[in-house]
This record gives structure tokens, C-alpha cells and sequence, in this order.
């Protein structure tokens, strides 16, 4: 029955994004059972499902196990009917990822490419993305758009800079992208990126402080299920938080930042060595200098910490390229440390670690468009 003042197309295409997006949040389902559970009849569901395997969009290609009568097809959505392009740039290279309609990273490439902000930068990147793309053989038409993270602040329109000192960004717009791709295009900062992936792969937080441990510190704060970017796109700022008056000068000018103590380039110019090789001997032989380093990081941390969690009450997602770093004794060490100088205790489950590394801001990036694929 057709309700009230909506034509025959219009509720046609209500049960059709209905079937899909039940396809798609079960990830495996029968005919019968969306019959069921979305109380269409079967007629309808049989079209839509025909339809949508024609278009490309679901697969009937296995069976369920048999429980005594003809065994039903597992009905499923085709995860790359959907590609997703996500960019994490950052001074002397960039990140470039695909990803499939489930948020997943399906191919991921790392390109050395130091920044500049004249027309051969933007153009070599282009062809980078581009050749990425050929390389996978995917179908453009499939291709939904490319989000881009960088460092910086981005304007409240998201067309250009307003803080660019990492990388002598300043100048750096969304235009410079969309002009040389032939794809939608959307610029957002890394550290809301992050957050973005956290919050899919964590959907059940409603808020968190993300730390982005990424070769300069970011940081996020997610509210009510969103990431909170305040009024000048500056919530979360974390890394210019002054933990020590006289420290290290930060490249925002200041001194003591936070950025200073809890960079992953804070800790590859303390250990003086490279992330990889300080960790491997880190982990592996008895270094009783590495492991001073290691610790005084996960001080200053563990004192951020403690401090951001009496401001927010709420879990914290250690994210970004140090995070697959972290192993169990690390976490130990840094809730002791957390709770030694702060009033209240923090559980072991409040704190959580990203799997993403450095791919983290890219992926994360990619979920723009992935949400409007599904329109979420």
C-alpha cells in the first residue's frame, strides 16, 4: 500500500535503500530473512534483490549450511562497488589509500614526495594518484571521490588553509587538488581524519580524545558521536598544550608543547636513530639508554593524559604511526603512570590503541566519501 502522498517511485526506492543498507549492516542474509525482519513481501524484496545484483551492487555466489530443508543463498553486498580514495600528506611524502564500502583498506602505497607549493608538486601528485588507481585496475566510474588529510588548519568551508607552519602549507587549497583530478575532491585536517576511522572502527563510543602519535602530535575530541572542531576548526589541538614553560621551542614558537615531548619526531631525534630501529632494539636486546627514552616518552604522555581526562571524562584512543609500537607492558606502564598523578583511577579498558599506524589519517579520510556512498 502506497502511503499517504508518496508516489509508487518514491516508496519504491524507500524499500530499495532499505534492502540494501539491511544487506549491508549484516553482511550475510537470506531472501527469507529480510522477507522477516523488514517486513516487506516477498515479491518486493525478490525485485530489489534482482535489481541490485544486476547494477553490480549485491552477490548470491554462496550457500548457507543446510539445517535439513534446500539450503538458502547468502545474499551480500559487493564491498568494492564502492572505491574510496583517501591521501595523508605530510612534508616529505604521502600516504594513498583505497578503500572498500566497509571502511576497509584494500590497497594502501606510501609515495616520497617532498612539498612544495608550486604547480609541480600538485601535478606529480595527480599523476601519483592516478597511476595508483591504473596500477589497481579499478574501474573509474567506481571511484567515488579522494579526501585528502594534511597537517594544518583547514577553513570553516574547507576550501583552503589557516595555520599551515608544519609544512609551509598556508597557501595550499582544495582547488589544487579538484583542478587536476577527475574526481570529487574534499581537504580536512589529519587530525579529524583519525578520529573519523576511531570513531567507525569504535561505533558504540560517544566521546573519546584521540592522540594522533604521528611524526608531529595531533589530537581529536569526539562528542556525542562526532568529531568536535569547535568555532575556528581548533577543538583537539592537544599538541600545543605547554606541559613545561622552558622545554623545547615548538614550530608554533612557543615552548614546551607537548608536540615537543610526544611527537614520533620528538622521539626519533631523542633516540637520535630511525621509529623502526629504535624500536626493534628497543624490544629486543637490553638498552638501558633506549629504554630511559622510551619510558620518559610514556611520562610525558601518561601527564597529558591525566590532565586531558579531567577536562573530558572519557575513553582515550592512542592513534597513528607509534600505536602498533605499543605492546601490553607498554599500556601497563602507562596507565601506572597515568594513575600515580591523578586523583581519580583509569581502567585498563579506557584506553585504546589503533591498528592503522600510519595509514591511519589517509583511511580515515576516505570515509567521506564512503558515508556518502551509503549515505550515512
Amino acid at each position: 500500500m502506497v502511503e499517504k502522498g508518496m508516489n509508487p517511485a518514491a516508496l519504491k526506492k524507500i524499500n530499495r535503500d532499505k534492502v540494501y543498507k539491511y544487506i549491508y549492516q549484516q553482511k550475510e542474509v537470506s531472501k527469507q530473512q529480510i522477507v522477516q525482519d523488514l517486513h516487506l513481501g516477498l515479491s518486493t524484496v525478490s525485485q530489489n534483490l534482482n535489481e541490485l545484483e544486476q547494477e553490480g551492487r549485491i552477490r548470491r555466489d554462496r550457500y548457507f549450511q543446510s539445517t535439513g530443508g534446500r539450503k538458502a543463498q547468502i545474499i551480500q553486498i559487493v564491498e568494492d562497488d564502492r572505491i574510496s580514495i583517501g591521501l595523508g600528506i605530510l612534508k616529505d611524502m604521502f600516504h594513498i589509500v583505497a578503500v572498500n564500502l566497509y571502511g576497509e583498506a584494500i590497497a594502501t602505497e606510501t609515495i616520497e614526495l617532498s612539498y612544495k607549493s608550486d604547480d609541480v608538486y600538485y601535478d606529480t601528485l595527480a599523476k601519483e594518484v592516478e597511476q595508483f588507481i591504473q596500477n589497481q585496475h579499478y574501474d573509474t566510474h567506481k571511484i567515488e571521490g579522494i579526501s585528502i588529510a594534511t597537517q594544518g588548519i583547514i577553513s570553516l568551508d574547507g576550501t583552503s588553509m589557516t595555520y599551515g607552519n608544519i609544512m609551509g602549507n598556508i597557501k595550499m587549497k582544495l582547488s589544487d587538488f579538484s583542478s587536476r583530478l577527475p574526481y570529487p575532491c574534499h581537504l580536512e585536517h589529519d587530525s579529524k581524519s583519525a578520529a573519523d576511522l576511531e570513531l567507525w572502527n569504535h561505533p558504540q563510543l560517544d566521546s573519546a580524545i584521540v592522540i594522533l602519535l604521528n611524526p608531529n602530535l595531533g589530537g581529536a575530541i569526539i562528542t556525542h558521536h562526532e568529531v568536535h572542531v569547535g568555532h575556528h576548526m581548533r577543538s583537539g589541538l592537544i599538541e600545543h598544550m605547554c606541559i613545561d614553560p622552558a622545554g623545547p621551542e615548538c614550530y608554533c614558537g612557543h615552548h614546551g608543547c607537548l608536540e615537543t615531548y610526544c611527537s614520533a619526531n620528538a622521539l626519533k631525534a631523542a633516540a637520535n636513530m630511525p621509529i623502526k630501529e629504535f624500536f626493534n632494539t628497543l624490544h629486543t636486546e637490553e638498552s638501558p639508554n633506549l629504554q630511559q627514552i622510551w619510558k620518559g616518552y610514556l611520562d610525558h604522555l601518561a601527564f597529558a593524559i591525566s590532565n586531558l581526562n579531567l577536562v573530558i571524562d572519557c575513553p582515550v584512543i592512542i592513534s597513528g604511526y607509534l600505536a602498533p609500537y605499543f605492546q601490553k607492558e607498554d599500556m601497563k606502564y602507562l596507565i601506572d603512570q597515568i594513575n600515580e598523578h591523578s586523583p581519580f583511577q583509569m581502567e585498563e579498558d579506557q584506553i585504546l590503541v589503533g591498528t592503522h599506524g600510519q595509514y591511519t589519517p589517509a583511511i580515515g579520510a576516505a570515509l567521506y566519501y564512503v558515508k556518502q556512498s551509503l549515505e550515512l
